[in-house]
């Protein structure tokens, strides 16, 4: 991982940009911010390391078809590039997370976030989510379904009141309903079958169900998932008592072990329940 001691402030690391400060380090890669010496426009540079031997062929052919992809909920991403063993991206700068949004209300009003907010942000993510997991966009000579696979707060950014998906590095191409795949990302937010190895057309929405969860009643649904042995772990039924009632049966259908027996949806899922924070909003 590049360390903040690798990179100095001003420096031109990246041709074209000057270093200016740097804004934090998640599981794949550290962030900083830059400036475009062209323009004075100001970005998000993130350095991922390469794995496979240093060769992040897989890696960046999902970040260049992802950067072809035109929805106003996804993060606009400028460059991708091989730098001294790691992949650097160059995308646009957001003001935060809602994971930074959560810990910022969790710590000065000891509260999760309001219902219509976390509504009307994940309202956006998912009507991204459905165009990312819809089998519509063209590689080579087929069309394909992304699934993200690392959907969690920390990768759904704030522009604005306007949420942006990041963070493309585990997201998986897809022509079936199922899949094979690796076993990665934030255990505490897959879906089971990603435990056994495969992935579904649903599994992104299983996560954000969970991010959900958080948002709104401050706590996952499950305790943290061991770290080994994952092949034979099975979730335990979701506690979902942090949310009101009406919401508990719409999440939990979202929460199915059995991919298909969740929403047929992103958008349903999150229309089931906006309703009433909508209606109550207006």
């Amino acid at each position: 991982m590049v360390l903040a001691t690798s990179i100095r402030i001003g420096k031109n690391f990246c041709p074209g940009f000057r270093i200016r400060r740097f804004l934090g380090r998640g599981s794949f890669g550290s962030v900083w911010e830059a400036e475009r010496e062209e323009d004075r426009r100001f970005f998000a540079l993130k350095f991922i390391p390469c794995h496979d031997n240093g060769n992040p062929s897989q890696e960046i052919r999902i970040l260049q078809i992802v950067r072809q992809l035109c929805h106003p909920h996804l993060i606009q991403i400028e460059q991708v590039w091989c730098h001294r063993g790691y992949i650097g991206i160059t995308m646009e700068l957001a003001d935060g997370s809602l994971q930074d949004l959560l810990d910022a209300y969790q710590g000065e009003f000891g509260t999760p976030l309001a219902a219509q907010d976390v509504c009307q942000y994940l309202t956006q993510t998912a009507a991204a989510l459905d165009f990312l997991n819809a089998r519509q966009h063209a590689v080579g000579n087929q069309c394909v379904a992304l699934q993200h696979c690392d959907v969690k707060p920390s990768n759904l950014l704030l522009c604005g009141e306007t949420i942006k998906i990041t963070d493309f590095g585990l997201a998986s191409m897809m022509n079936t309903p199922h899949a094979t795949h690796r076993r990665a990302g934030t255990f505490a937010y897959a879906a089971p079958e990603i435990f056994r190895g495969r992935l579904s057309d649903r599994s992104d929405q299983y996560a954000l169900a969970v991010t959900y969860c958080q948002l709104r009643g401050g706590r996952m649904p499950f305790p943290d998932p061991p770290q080994a042995n994952l092949d034979q772990y099975s979730r335990p039924a979701p506690d979902l008592s942090m949310l009101p009632k009406n919401e508990q049966a719409v999440v939990a259908r979202a929460l199915s072990p059995v991919p298909q027996d969740r929403w047929p949806s992103c958008q349903e899922m999150m229309r089931q329940l906006s309703g009433p924070h909508s209606a109550s909003k207006n």
